[in-house]
Parts: structure tokens; sequence; C-alpha cells
């Protein structure tokens, strides 16, 4: 196991909403980064952002792990969810609202109801 794969498995064990993605929730360097971020911050959802760009090896090691080949990659209590085009349409069809009610993730159900509406 590299030193990467450890890393990754330690931070979806120990956070229950970890998205790795390209730059910060604060400054996403990248649109699909910056919308899964997006929707979780409006969501109010506490989530441990990685920025992949600061580590090479993450930046790999996370396409490897999930064996998914794009950024950002959604993690719900050590479970890969996703990424951009995933977790839109879960959050459109209400999946993201289940998923998040079925671990015990916080959220804020107005928020979601809006986005869902805004998009309708």
């Amino acid at each position: 196991m590299t030193d990467a794969t450890s890393q990754i498995k330690d931070t979806i064990t120990t956070n229950d909403v970890v998205l790795f993605m390209k730059g910060t929730k604060e400054m996403p360097q990248c649109g699909f980064s910056s919308r899964v971020a997006g929707v979780l911050n409006y969501m109010g959802v506490e989530f441990k952002d990685i920025n992949v760009l600061a580590d090479d090896g993450i930046r790999q090691g996370i396409k490897d792990f999930s064996d998914w080949p794009t950024i950002p990659q959604l993690y719900v209590k050590g479970e890969f969810v996703g990424g951009c085009d995933i977790i839109t349409e879960m959050t459109l069809s209400g999946e993201l609202d289940t998923l998040f009610e079925e671990n015990s993730v916080t959220y804020d159900k107005d928020a979601a109801d809006k986005i869902r509406e805004s998009n309708a």
C-alpha cells in the first residue's frame, strides 16, 4: 500500500464527507470541483476538502483508489459516491438527500429543495 493510498483511506474513514477536488472549498480551481463544493456548501454540509493539486501522489492515488478517472470525487462515510455529473444528478433527483439521511450527515433540506426548484 502506497503512502497516498493509506492517506486516502485514513481521510475517508475519519471524515464523514470528503471531497477530493482541484483547489479548496474556499477557492476551487476548476468548474467541476467548484460545482460540487458549491452544492455541498449551499446545502450546509460539513466536509473535508482535499486539494489534489497540492499533492501529485494523492492526485493520481485517488484515481487509482476509486478506479474513477476524474476529479472531483465525493466520499460519504468511506464510500465513493461519484464525480460532478453524478453528484449533480443526485442533487436534482433527491438521491443525495437520501444518501445524507441514511448516513446521518447533516444538511439543509430547504437549500436542497431550492437547488431543485431553480433547476426545474
